[in-house]
């Protein structure tokens, strides 16, 4: 009995998904689009994709430290107080690092984005499970297993070739997920047209 309504529940998931798919299918496609022109511009400019990711991690870094120390002095009180500042200053720290010396650091940021892709992939082919009747799931499962190939390549090439690798790695994965999403949204499109003609 709780296995029966465990598949209703699935499939009532599942249901939920495509019609998601079929009523957002415009965005799927633009997001799809934009991560295509994404991919193609840094495998193009390897080495400026590498730099410009450093970057905006580092900014990110500094963005989540500057916010760490603000709820760390809005809150003095807090048992907590001493640890969010010291952790908010490493944050800041590491950010500015990343952001402002764009030329160091890049072996760091290349582990960082090998442990990204190896995460990525195996949410995206658990994803692609979730979503295993809808017809262009496989592209999502090909999209996830190529985001792992890249997690893994990313790590087997250090230190080498870091500064060309990771621009290019990055490149491969944007174009893969970007095909994903274009794939999801024609097909979410052609069946959101089948009532219609019906």
């Amino acid at each position: 009995m709780t296995q029966q309504f465990s598949q209703v529940e699935i499939e009532s998931a599942l249901e939920a998904a495509r019609a998601q798919i079929r009523q957002n299918w415009g965005w799927f496609l633009a997001l799809g689009i934009v991560f295509v022109l994404a991919g193609i511009a840094a495998i193009a400019f390897p080495l400026l994709s590498t730099i410009a990711a450093k970057v905006a991690l580092g900014w990110i870094f500094m963005v989540g430290g500057v916010l760490m120390i603000i709820h760390a002095f809005s809150a003095p009180r807090w048992s907590g107080f001493l640890f969010g500042l010291l952790i908010g200053i490493l944050y800041l720290i590491a950010g500015g690092w990343l952001a402002f010396f764009p030329f160091t650091g890049i072996i760091t940021l290349t582990l960082l984005l090998a442990a990204l892709f190896l995460a990525e992939g195996v949410l995206e082919v658990i994803m692609a499970f979730r979503v295993r009747p809808h017809e262009g799931w496989m592209w999502l499962l090909l999209s996830g297993l190529i985001a792992v190939a890249v997690g893994i390549l990313i790590g087997m090439n250090l230190p080498s070739s870091a500064t060309w690798a990771i621009g290019l790695l990055v490149g491969i994965n944007l174009l893969s997920t970007g095909i994903s999403f274009i794939a999801l949204a024609l097909t979410g499109r052609r069946d959101s047209g089948v009532p219609a003609t019906a």
